[in-house]
């Protein structure tokens, strides 16, 4: 099997792409072609003739879209319906990931999938148009994955700020009051390759590692996981605080966990924390560079 990723340098792109399988996994990024152009999307894919297109690719800055609207719909929403409508000429199976964000966290169940989203900020209402996109060019062959907190040993995420910061301060404080689920790239690559191999698609699917968090939570497990792995040298004081005490651009949801018991039929998911501890013990991830 022959699967396309669309990004090449993000979190899930690069873990796709080095997952030890069997099928073809190719890469396209923004030095390979112009995502902005259908023409441009429609003639590489035409060339490299996938058996599923996976979009990893997206404007994920979530407080500086509040004031770049254009370029965040530019890439969350018709960049991904080019990408749908190519995959429907070319008769191939699409799947869009996307984000707990196109949820305004005002609930205090987990969301499942046929909940009604309802985005609190420009990013995740751009995410939410990529996906009724979706929906509305292609419902019959392609998958939507909502996802959480998404971290790995590449890219810029919450785990390798943290770790610098927890090398570089002697205090921190960090949000307890938003809740939701972390979730390891590594997983989610697993879980798109299970579904690949399902061969029918639904329309929405749920993906986070088992369990809940704060942020809060997060860093602390970080710190205690770090330093067991040799990744910090000491530890400090992390100070729990309310998000009225870090006031951001954006409004986050307060309570965003997804239910993905669903996709647990495809595949079981991990507890954060095993998956955490997973992450750090990987030699791709030891070899970073965030102990200074």
């Amino acid at each position: 099997m022959k699967i396309l990723v669309i990004g090449k340098s993000g979190q899930l792109a690069s873990e796709l792409i080095n997952l030890d399988i069997d099928d073809d996994v190719i890469s396209l990024g923004r030095d390979d072609f112009d995502i902005f152009s259908k023409d441009s999307i429609q003639m590489h894919v035409a060339r490299v003739k996938p058996d599923v297109i996976v979009n990893a690719s997206a404007y994920t800055a979530v407080d500086k879209a509040e004031s770049d609207v254009k370029a965040a719909y530019a890439l969350n929403e018709k960049a991904v319906a080019d990408l749908a409508s190519v995959a429907k000429q070319l008769n191939t199976r699409f799947i869009h990931v996307s984000t707990d964000f196109v949820f305004n966290g005002s609930t205090n169940t987990a969301y499942i999938p046929d909940d009604d989203a309802d985005p609190a900020g420009v990013y995740g209402a751009s995410k939410l148009a990529g996906e009724n996109a979706v929906r509305s060019i292609y419902p019959e062959n392609s998958a939507i994955i909502r996802t959480s907190w998404v971290y790995s040993s590449y890219g810029n995420n919450f785990v390798k700020t943290m770790l610098r910061l927890l090398e570089e301060k002697e205090e921190l404080g960090v949000v307890v009051d938003q809740i939701g689920c972390p979730t390891y790239a590594r997983g989610l690559a697993e879980f798109i390759v299970a579904l690949v191999k399902e061969g029918d698609l639904r329309m929405i699917y749920h993906w986070s590692d088992l369990g809940v968090a704060s942020w809060y939570d997060f860093a602390v497990a970080i710190q205690e996981l770090g330093y067991e792995q040799g990744l910090l040298s000491k530890k400090i004081p992390i100070n729990p605080i309310a998000s009225a005490q870090y006031p951001t651009p954006a409004k986050r949801p307060v309570f965003s966990l997804l239910n993905s018991n669903s996709s647990n039929n495809v595949l079981k998911s991990v507890h954060w924390i095993d998956n955490l501890k997973r992450c750090f013990e990987r030699s791709s991830f030891q070899e970073t560079d965030f102990v200074q």
